[in-house]
């Protein structure tokens, strides 16, 4: 064929430096793109096949293949392919008007404009063009399926100026060949080209084989060896020439229909893709093909540690080969704390991830993925709920998260939501407000908290746990979408009869002076003489301002603010209820009316408060040293009147 020359006709200056400012920030990306236009000459071919519309004699069935070949002397690697392959007029349609211009566009979209350098690649016809990130000169040798179609030979060593030549190819496809850069030599070697390939191309639908020319070269010559001196010493010498085996699996498990998947495969692929020994709790197997085309499988797994890195955890494919992890405009962010792998072949790659957002199909995708994720757990509920409750401690943090994020999620989980009780019975809201309490009583720490417990469970309530750091935020989330009900923590509340004014000001004032707190809430209450004698009592309102205050101290402890103006943003109110019906108060009150023994009524009254302070869970170590103290002389005292 006759030589042909030329150059891009791209009008920026510079537009290498600028594109590879841009584009080559995951260095080892190039890999994909390469592969995947291999996969996707395969893919053509294939189809033609099966329609009878590819060369006489084509098996619609046969078996493909690419062909990574890095020659670390020669400091080259090729891609290399048995599918569709190109024309002589489809090169230059293809490498050098659609991938260029793509390049063009680029630049003046992105130049000036944009500071998201995710997702670049594949966008704007770049795929081909990252081979010159890290190669010096780039030859491909291409030929078609098409009858008598000549072999083609396109090569540049700049990106811009390229020459068209016959090529010795005698067989259909093409092989892509790139003179690595001394940049990317020194990056990518033979192992490091292998991790990559298992990063984005493991579940790439036809078989990769990884050839190192030098490793093999080393073998054939072992081999020699070996050969020789077997002769010499007249032994038989048994052959072990190099064995090629995939370096992928192009039939990863969503590619089958759920029906055909054993439990021993989905846990065996999980194991393998995520690298977690333990089995996940369940899973959710996608395979649709209308309205759009979506296959993947999402696992609940189980977390020990809400606060692991997320990273990785939603992995994005297009055709089975990676794109990214935890595209957030496919996969809302809560899910995230799920684990799995999802094949968009619709995903419309080729615009800016703004234009992604703003997709239908995207948006459509997004709600198709949460409405099956709802109806995975509606579905255990309601006919596996001794399951489901099995796998709650596990799945909460996501339920609740998710139903915070989500309106859609909200509406579908809501009333699978489950509260874990403090006799270890799981029940929803609505089980829990069914009969004459519609306020839900809970408890942050069911042991230390105990006494609290058991008056709240005296007067009818299922007291739930709320230990999880989310739950605050929950409840107050919760709150606001039902407002007719609110959550009560145990100690915001006690029940009995309220003291006489008299009374109240009497005990108020004892139990002050004695405590050296003259601005201490106290009140009275008699509450029954089986109870303790006093009881710290923390509104509910104050207590979640508590919380806040921490958390506003995690942020703010970089800052000037000081201890003083972070407690007046959040005040601390904890309130001292005095039981009038327990017999140690009455005698207390005898003592410090009577004024016959002041000093061993004050340090009862000390010791009272340290011991509601205690069933509170809020002594301090200096105040349990103390009550321990008196508690010991106490108990001595007792064992003398024995």
């Amino acid at each position: 064929m006759e030589t042909k020359s030329g150059k891009i006709s791209v009008t920026t200056e510079n537009i290498f430096p600028v594109i590879r400012q841009w584009l080559y920030e995951d260095k080892d990306i190039f890999v994909r793109e390469l592969v995947s236009n291999c996969a996707d000459a395969i893919s053509k071919h294939r189809r033609l096949a099966e329609l009878g519309k590819a060369e006489e004699g084509a098996d619609p069935k046969a078996e493909y293949s690419i062909r990574i070949v890095y020659d670390d002397d020669a400091g080259t690697l090729a891609f290399e392919d048995d599918g569709i392959g190109m024309t002589a007029e489809e090169v230059e349609k293809y490498i050098n008007q659609i991938a260029f211009s793509g390049a063009l566009d680029f630049v003046t979209k992105y130049q000036q404009e944009s500071t998201d350098k995710t997702g670049i690649i594949g966008h704007f016809g770049l795929g081909f063009y990252s081979a010159f990130m890290v190669a010096d000169e780039v030859t491909i040798d291409t030929k078609s399926f098409v009858a008598d179609a000549e072999a083609v030979r396109w090569n540049s060593k700049d990106g811009m100026d390229y020459e068209i030549t016959a090529s010795d190819k005698e067989s259909r496809g093409t092989v892509i060949t790139l003179k690595l850069s001394d940049e990317a030599k020194s990056q990518f070697d033979s192992a490091t080209i292998r991790m990559t390939l298992r990063k984005y191309c493991y579940f790439a639908p036809s078989d990769i084989f990884y050839v190192d020319v030098k490793a093999d070269k080393l073998h054939e010559e072992a081999e020699a060896k070996r050969k020789k001196e077997a002769e010499e010493k007249g032994e038989e010498y048994t052959s072990d020439p190099v064995k090629y085996v995939p370096v992928n699996n192009k039939s990863p498990l969503w590619t089958k229909k759920p029906s055909d998947c054993t439990e021993d495969e989905y846990k065996q692929f999980y194991h393998s893709v995520f690298n977690d020994g333990r089995d996940p709790l369940f899973w959710i197997h996608l395979n649709m093909d209308y309205p759009f085309t979506l296959q993947g499988i999402l696992y609940f797994p189980k977390t020990d540690n809400v606060y692991q890195n997320l990273d990785g955890r939603i992995k994005i494919y297009n055709h089975q080969i990676f794109v990214a992890d935890n595209i957030e405009e496919i996969i809302p962010d809560f899910l995230f704390l799920l684990q799995g792998c999802l094949d968009c072949s619709d995903l419309p790659l080729n615009v800016s991830r703004s234009a992604l957002q703003q997709d239908e199909y995207v948006k459509k995708l997004s709600a198709h993925i949460i409405k099956k994720v709802s109806d995975k757990l509606n579905d255990l509920f309601k006919k596996q709920r001794e399951d489901y409750e099995k796998y709650w401690s596990d799945i909460s943090v996501f339920v609740k998260y998710g139903m915070m994020k989500e309106e859609k999620f909200f509406e579908k989980v809501e009333d699978i939501c489950l509260y874990k009780t403090t006799d270890g019975k799981y029940k929803t809201f609505a089980e829990l407000t069914e009969g004459e309490h519609k306020n839900i009583r809970y408890t942050t720490d069911p042991k230390a908290q105990a006494a609290y417990i058991d008056m709240s469970v005296q007067e009818g309530y299922d007291v739930v746990i709320m230990d999880e750091e989310i739950d605050n935020n929950f409840m107050s989330f919760h709150e606001y979408k039902k407002p007719d009900s609110r959550f009560q923590r145990v100690d915001s509340e006690l029940s009995g009869t309220d003291s006489d004014e008299e009374t109240q000001n009497k005990l108020k004032d004892i139990f002050r002076a004695a405590l050296g707190n003259e601005k201490m809430p106290v009140f009275a209450k008699a509450m029954g003489a089986e109870k303790m004698p006093a009881f710290i009592r923390e509104a509910e309102f104050n207590r979640r301002n508590k919380e806040m205050r921490e958390q506003y101290e995690r942020m703010m402890r970089m800052s000037n603010m000081s201890p003083e103006e972070m407690a007046d943003m959040f005040p601390e109110t904890e309130e001292l209820v005095i039981n009038t019906d327990s017999p140690l108060v009455n005698k207390i009150e005898a003592l410090e009316t009577q004024g016959s023994d002041k000093e061993t009524a004050d340090r009862l009254i000390q010791h009272v408060y340290d011991q509601a302070k205690l069933a509170h869970g809020t002594l301090d170590s200096e105040g349990l040293e103390r009550f321990l103290k008196f508690n010991s002389e106490l108990l001595a005292k007792s064992v003398e009147n024995i």
